[in-house]
């Protein structure tokens, strides 16, 4: 399952640590793999440490590994795809935008196990609402605009 979480380029290993305790690990199964392009923050020892300790296994990519080398670019790929359909032109609000992202890349279908990663986690698909709002209000704009892309998400 991805978790996108919005941070600063200028993030310290305590901060992602924050950042892992309360996005991933409060939420989510003990027993999990993180992916990683070998940024300097997951290589660091403090990481090694919490890694280790948590029983966590860390994939970092290599040219030698190819069944881990291009997840995490992969992935970034897709989430910059579904961040098109919402972001504004000025592309200043991505963030905002992140959790419904996220949503529908851990609902759709992967190639590789052929479920999302949402079912492979808690063995069942989320239920999915229709929104019906005035459509003269903003709300009805936006809850316009979520079942448009919610469509182009289904027909990916």
């Amino acid at each position: 399952m991805a978790i996108f979480v919005p941070t600063y380029s200028t993030i310290t290993a305590l901060d992602s640590f924050q950042i892992f305790i309360s996005n991933v690990f409060s939420k989510h199964v003990l027993s999990i793999n993180i992916f990683s392009d070998r940024g300097s923050l997951f290589v660091l020892s403090f990481w090694t440490q919490l890694c280790w300790k948590l029983k966590i296994l860390r994939d970092l990519s290599t040219a030698f590994h190819p069944e881990t080398d291009g997840k995490t670019e992969r992935v970034n790929q897709i989430l910059e795809q579904y961040l098109q359909m919402y972001v504004s032109y000025h592309k200043d609000d991505w963030h905002t935008w992140l959790p419904l992202a996220e949503f529908p890349y851990n609902n759709a279908e992967h190639s590789s196990t052929k479920q999302s990663p949402f079912f492979t986690i808690y063995r069942r698909n989320p239920s999915f609402y229709s929104f019906h709002i005035s459509h003269d209000t903003p709300a009805g704009k936006l809850s316009t605009k979520l079942q448009s892309v919610q469509q182009v998400v289904k027909e990916e």
